[in-house]
This record gives C-alpha cells, structure tokens and sequence, in this order.
C-alpha cells in the first residue's frame, strides 16, 4: 500500500519549544528546550503531554517532567493559562498550526510561580471576595420569583458571566505587578454584573465602597490591555468605565450627605 506525500511529510514534522521553567517559588528560572512529534491539529497541551510522556529535552538528556495545570481541555476552567508566544492565553485551545515556531512557553508572572507553569491564581479569588462577586441569598428556601431583568441587561449579564478567572486580563494589564494592589479588570466587571442583577444590587454600596478603596478602580491606567487578550471578548474597558461612573455618583452622594 502507497502512502501519501502528504502523511510521509506529517509523520516527520516536529514542534520546537521553548519552556521557562522553575523548580519551586524560590529557584530562579532558567529555559528548556524541546521538540517533539507534530501532530495535525494538535495544541499546546499536546505538546506538553508528550514531553510528558518523554521527558527528554531538544539534545536528548532526560530531564524532569514539565509541571503544568489543566482541567476541562474546553476553554472554560482557566487552568491551562499561560504566556505562549508572548501572550497569555489557553494551552488548551491555541492550536499549534497558528503558532510561530519556536512556540516560547512560559508562566503568568503576574501570580506566584509554583513550580514550571504552575501559578498560585489566589490574588484573582480574594479579589472576587473584596468585591462580594455573588447574589446574596436568605436562607434555602424558595422565595419565588425575583424582580425581571430586561432582555438587554440579560444579554449584557450574560456577556459579563463568561469569565472564568483564567487570569489573562491581570497578566495583560501593566498596572496588577508585585507593588500594586490593584485589584484588577476581572474583579471589577464581576462588581458590574452583580451590581445589574436586582437582588445582588442589595450589596451594591459595598462593591463600590470596595472599588473606592486600595487597589481599587482609581488605579487602572486604561493601557486596555486587558479587552485585547481576554479569550470570551468580554467588555472590559466598558465594564471599568461603567463602573468609575458608579463609584464616581456613590462617592458625590457620600459627600453631598455629610
């Protein structure tokens, strides 16, 4: 049996890759170099799994596995987030036929290196505690049904629950580094779509007494990084501008009540 040029050129393509690694949040970071079998329609977690499943690097040597994190494999965890290329996005779902090779891989380093490409998204969840990004509820019971929401808000609603905290926005925005405590994009149009819903409006003062605060709103530089590199297209910079207005009113209110 014939086998095609094309299968006879596939089976010998490889992937090289480029991985910043570090053994442990205390080690200082060095680069590893790998290559491995192409595969059509492979992404950059298979790349990884087979380094994975051959830990050699692009000279042969055997070396360590590459430690990284992964959940769902359908952009919708945030897991496998991570720098590829230069910008930070799901291994996931960047296929490797639209990379430029060498494909450079290396760790958010906006969060906590754990070890490899491993990062410690923690800051991202305590953010999400300072702004309460939830519908307060009383008690289990049924209470009926709750006030309506205009097809236009729901629609906007929706397009503001898509995130799912992968951590590209704070990578993305120049403003979320080890001196700031800027609480970042993220947190802050979560605080938008809680603010829209009729019973999460109930804690609407304090989303905003939040975002008035350290770290708060008022540290954005509006670089609008982050609406570039989030992976929903979620409305970002109109989140943070409709945002400022709120806490702009509240903080007016505050002070005329004094």
């Amino acid at each position: 049996m014939s086998v095609s040029n094309e299968a006879v050129a596939t089976a010998t393509r490889t992937v090289h890759l480029i991985i910043e690694r570090q053994k442990d949040p205390s080690s200082a970071p060095y680069k590893q170099e790998f290559v491995v079998p192409y595969k059509p329609g492979m992404n950059v977690i298979a790349c990884l799994m087979e380094i994975q499943r051959n830990p050699k690097d692009k000279d042969g040597n055997p070396v360590a596995p590459v430690t990284w994190e992964m959940n769902c494999l359908e952009e919708i965890c945030g897991a496998c987030t991570m720098v590829i290329n230069g910008r930070p996005r799901q291994a996931c779902s960047t296929l490797v036929d639209k990379l430029e090779q060498p494909i450079t891989v290396r760790p958010m380093r906006t969060f906590p290196v754990v070890r490899d490409l491993v990062v410690d998204r923690s800051r991202m969840f305590d953010a999400l505690k300072r702004v309460k990004a939830w519908v307060p509820i009383d008690g289990t019971y049924d209470l009926g049904p709750g006030p309506r929401m205009s097809a236009r808000d729901q629609q906007t609603a929706y397009e503001l629950s898509r995130c799912f905290t992968c951590g590209a926005c704070v990578e993305a925005c120049p403003n979320v580094n080890d001196k700031s405590s800027f609480i970042g994009p993220f947190a802050i149009s979560q605080a938008r779509l809680f603010n829209m819903h009729p019973t999460g409006a109930m804690n609407k003062e304090d989303r905003l007494e939040a975002l008035m605060g350290e770290g708060g709103i008022q540290e954005c530089g509006n670089a609008q990084n982050c609406v570039q590199v989030c992976p929903k297209g979620i409305p970002l910079t109109t989140s943070i501008a409709a945002m400022n207005r709120q806490v702009t009113y509240h903080a007016l209110g505050a002070w005329l009540r004094k």
